[in-house]
């Protein structure tokens, strides 16, 4: 208490405007005129109201303004006809004796003692705001502490001799305290006595729901927080809405119980121990259609998936239940997934506020947090599709664990300063009402909330797992408790709210609807995966979900169209807008290239941007530095060097009726940010969503989002997704970590078979593109870029599409490509085959080289160098996967006597030989090798040391036109 006297004695002096700030003159005056009589003497000025005059006396003494205006009246009346003290400053003239009159001294000791005794309510009741969740009664089986720890805050008045940690005692506990402004506890009173401030604080603040939301720097926020939680009665519910709770848990119990009974032995990560999870999310489902939420898209853990699935998504209990039957057959399209994994999309009418509401249940893989980048990205997504720019339309829910992790500094900050509210599950309804006010705040605020709903297992991790090998004590505990839904359902027939019989006809009637939709379930025997889809595309495919056609137009355009574009890329399309001098110089070289016909990486890009967006495509652009591009080549965004934060995106000002081009940066997090492009991606086909890595060395951090969802999502939930990554890759001596994208991972999870050799026709190119699960890259012209970009969009369906981009070929004076290669009536090209001088006498050649990207302009050179230019012939590799079967053929057929090799600037464990190799050999029926020119096998993917890297790029370049290097050696 030590630090309160000492605060206290330096404000000795200003102890009044305190009191005057925190409003103490207008509550105490609110407080007293119930009390003051119109006879001559004030019986409320004895016992402890006598503070409350003694605090507004003090107050009026330092400024009459500062109190109500009955109070400067009061204070006048009873000073009138006094005479002045000659000790008393003359503005404090005549005003002293009124207290002396009343026995109250205007002592600097009593006046310290006022201000010392408020700081200290003020103190405990923030200690409580701030800390008391810490001793909530969270745990619903009674053995934990809420933080799983014994703390408990030395400042919550735990016992009585806690008080004074404040410098109060036991003889303070009814003396009556002017409540501050930050508070409502009081309700309708504006002061209370200490024993019941901790009463109501201990109520609001340690029982079942424990509120973290004081490091909120709104004080708008925190203050509507306080009001939906401290206001005495605040959490009152209606008879009609505690039925309506009990149904609800009635549903989400017997659910578990009904696959209980049918399906003892079968893995179904059920939701008891935690069932009121059902009734939560509906109820945050009608609260947030009552304020105006017409979407809400979610993503969960495997258990209680399928409750919430029958529940809240209303998916059709019979294709649930089929799914446990061992004979059903799964339809072709896809490998499928569990169970309880699969996702739905639905529309219903909401019962509670009979308005139409859309529901999505993203599908989710068992790594459980990583759902929530994707529900983000997706809510995103339709927010701005739909001109949701204040999220007032789009809602999202996750499982609290994956609220913590957004992929953008701005949705950092929000989910940052996010709001926990910790309910106990055995408290349906504090759970309900937590819930409530979690969907309010929300759709207030567009902030996000975390509802930690503190629950427990009955089972194991599964129903097959037994918990008693590991947690003996802790499911002898569980064992012991009664189910929520008999605790409940015995509360409201205790209190007359509904009668046993009404109880278990609710359960019969639900038991009925199981048991009717079992019958059905037998009809199902064949399991359509599409059934189950989280995402869907109305009008993209046809009515039995394939594309429209098989066929892709030409990526060409018009050069009209590309001059145009060149030149709105080659200038500042805003007035008085002042840019850096180095980036005028790379605006000019644009024009100047514009002028000549021609396009490097950066300009390429931009026409394939640009021309879409003419299209109506909506083009997305994120990742580390993806403004001004990683090696400062792109530059979408223009910043004014005069005016601070002024900018402008010249790609947003190529047509006056134009789909919008978004370019953002974003955080260090692969894993989150691709998530949420992955996410935004789903939600509509019309859109060209790009996420780029710094270097692509560093999407392994994002593995999961690429092997679970992107790699395979089509497979397991016969979701189409066209997100397209640029992964800056190739061996320049930059190091392990800055060289290689990992082409081989890749690779290794396409889904062509390497030893089944095709049929082709004139659709092979899509046909393959549409059976494969993505599509990897590597070109080596800016115009083949451009033609894949266009591509992407083009195709009849949507495949994700893998860019190995190029770093040093960025500004290779070889690197840029002709207008004549992106008009109309190209289009990308699968394979580039050679076209110099070995292509016209193909027999004289004595060795093909086959290779893909950056390598090639080396292979070139060396080749020029060494004047093999007859002998030699290289065809480039620009669509790795799927495998370009029937170009190559044509290739390996022209060139029958000649050496084959595959060459690559990538360590032989790492890049694409073993992917290749064995389709090769495929196309000649293992009656040619493909010998291997490349660096030797290493644990690292590239070298940091400089000479080591030019000494190991000069002996495979050495070997690559050795035209000996392989004789007498067997394949």
């Amino acid at each position: 208490m030590s630090h309160l006297k000492l605060f206290a004695a330096t404000l000795r002096r200003h102890g009044f405007k305190l009191l005057e700030k925190q409003d103490i003159a207008r509550r105490a005056f609110l407080h007293g005129q119930r009390y003051v009589s119109s006879g001559t003497s004030e019986p409320f000025l004895s016992g402890s109201n006598s503070n409350y005059v003694e605090e507004m006396y003090y107050a009026w003494l330092e400024n009459p303004k500062s109190v109500h205006k009955s109070w400067d009246v009061f204070f006048r009346s009873a000073n009138a006809g006094q005479t002045r003290d000659p000790h008393l400053p003359a503005q404090l003239e005549g005003k002293a004796s009124f207290l002396q009159s009343h026995g109250l001294a205007p002592t600097p000791g009593k006046a310290e003692k006022v201000v010392e005794d408020h700081l200290a309510v003020q103190s405990l009741i923030r200690a409580y705001q701030i800390r008391g969740h810490h001793v909530a009664q969270l745990d619903p089986l009674g053995i934990l502490d809420a933080d799983l720890d014994s703390f408990i805050p030395s400042d919550l008045i735990t016992t009585i001799d806690k008080l004074g940690f404040y410098g109060l005692h036991e003889s303070d506990l009814d003396k009556v305290f002017q409540l501050p402004t930050t508070t409502f506890i009081g309700g309708n009173e504006n002061s209370l006595s200490l024993r019941e401030i901790i009463k109501r604080l201990e109520y609001t603040y340690c029982q079942h729901i424990g509120l973290e939301y004081m490091f909120i720097n709104d004080v708008e926020q925190c203050q509507w927080i306080r009001q939906k939680f401290e206001t005495p009665g605040v959490m009152k519910f209606t008879n009609e809405e505690k039925r309506t709770l009990l149904a609800r848990l009635v549903r989400s119990m017997r659910f578990e119980d009904f696959l209980a009974r049918k399906w003892s032995s079968e893995k179904r990560f059920g939701l008891e121990g935690c069932e009121v999870m059902i009734p939560a999310l509906k109820t945050i489902i009608d609260k947030s259609s009552e304020m105006g939420i017409e979407y809400v898209i979610m993503g969960m853990p495997h258990r209680g998936r399928l409750n919430v699935l029958a529940n809240v998504i209303r998916k059709e209990l019979e294709q649930i239940f089929c799914q446990f039957d061992p004979k059903l057959e799964a339809a072709d399209e896809g490998s499928g997934d569990v169970k309880y994994h699969l996702g739905m999309y639905h529309e219903r009418i909401n019962r509670v506020t009979n308005k139409k509401i859309t529901l999505s249940l993203m599908a989710n893989p068992s790594h459980l947090e990583a759902v929530d980048p994707v529900v983000q990205g997706k809510t995103k997504a339709e927010q701005f599709y739909r001109g949701d720019t204040a999220g007032k339309k789009i809602g999202f829910t996750t499982d609290p664990r994956m609220a913590r992790s957004s992929p953008y500094p701005t949705d950092v900050a929000r989910v940052v300063n996010a709001p926990i509210f910790h309910v106990n599950a055995d408290d349906p309804e504090a759970v309900m009402y937590v819930c409530s006010v979690a969907a309010e705040w929300r759709n207030t605020f567009n902030k996000d909330v975390v509802v930690d709903l503190v629950c427990y297992r009955r089972r194991g991790h599964n129903e097959m797992d037994e918990p008693m090998f590991t947690q003996p004590l802790m499911y002898k505990q569980i064992h012991k408790q009664v189910p929520v839904l008999k605790k409940y359902a015995d509360k409201l027939i205790a209190d007359g709210t509904v009668t046993l019989q009404e109880f278990e006809e609710e359960i019969a009637k639900y038991d009925r609807i199981c048991e009717e939709a079992y019958t059905r379930s037998k009809d199902n025997k064949i399991l359509h995966i599409k059934h189950w889809l989280d995402s869907p595309w109305p009008g993209f495919f046809n009515m039995d979900g394939e594309p429209k056609s098989m066929s892709c137009p030409p990526t060409g355009i018009s050069e009209e169209l590309l001059t145009h574009i060149g030149n709105v890329a080659s200038s500042v399309p805003v007035e008085d807008f002042k840019i850096h001098s180095g980036l005028s110089r790379i605006l000019k070289a644009r024009s100047e290239m514009t002028k000549n016909r021609v396009v490097d990486w950066a300009l390429a890009e931009y026409m394939a941007f640009g021309s879409v967006l003419k299209e109506g495509i909506h083009v997305r652009l994120s990742g580390q530095d993806v403004e001004r591009g990683t090696f400062s080549h792109r530059h979408h965004v223009l910043h004014d060097q005069e005016v601070d934060k002024r900018t402008c995106v010249p790609m947003n000002h190529l047509w006056e009726q134009q789909a919008p081009y978004t370019v953002c940066n974003s955080s260090l997090s692969e894993y989150g940010v691709l998530g949420f492009e992955l996410g935004f991606a789903m939600a509509s086909p019309n859109a060209l969503v790009c996420w780029e890595a710094q270097f692509g060395d560093f999407h392994n951090t994002a593995q999961c989002i690429i092997d679970q969802f992107i790699s395979s999502g089509q497979a397991k939930w016969v979701r189409h997704n066209g997100i397209v990554l640029l992964l800056p890759h190739g061996m320049e001596g930059m190091g392990p970590e800055h060289s290689s994208a990992r082409p081989e991972r890749f690779l290794q999870m396409s889904n062509d078979d390497s030893d089944a050799y095709p049929e082709f026709s004139e659709q092979f190119e899509v046909s393959q593109l549409y059976e494969c699960n993505w599509i990897v890259v590597n070109c080596s012209t800016p115009a083949n870029y451009f033609h894949v970009l266009r591509r992407q969009i083009l195709l009849p369906f949507r495949k994700p599409l893998i860019v190995l981009t190029p770093k040093s070929l960025l500004r290779h004076p070889e690197a840029k490509s002709s207008f004549d290669e992106m008009v109309s009536g190209t289009t990308f090209q699968r394979v580039i085959p050679e076209n110099g001088l070995a292509a016209q006498a193909p027999h004289e050649v004595k060795r093909v080289i086959f290779c893909t990207g950056k390598v090639y302009y080396d292979l070139v050179k060396e080749r020029k160098n060494q004047d093999l230019e007859k002998q030699v012939a290289i065809t480039r590799l620009e669509q790795i996967s799927p495998f370009p079967f029937d170009l190559l053929k044509e290739e390996l057929d022209k060139y029958p006597t000649a050496d084959l090799v595959w060459c690559q600037e990538e360590h032989k464990n790492s890049g694409y030989y073993d992917y290749v190799k064995p389709r090769f050999r495929t196309i000649v029926n293992h009656t040619r090798p493909i010998w291997y020119v490349g660096r030797e096998p290493a644990a690292a993917a590239a070298t940091g040391n400089k000479n080591m890297h030019l000494v190991s790029l000069r002996r495979f370049l050495d070997t690559a036109f050795n035209l000996e290097a392989f004789e007498g050696k067997t394949f």
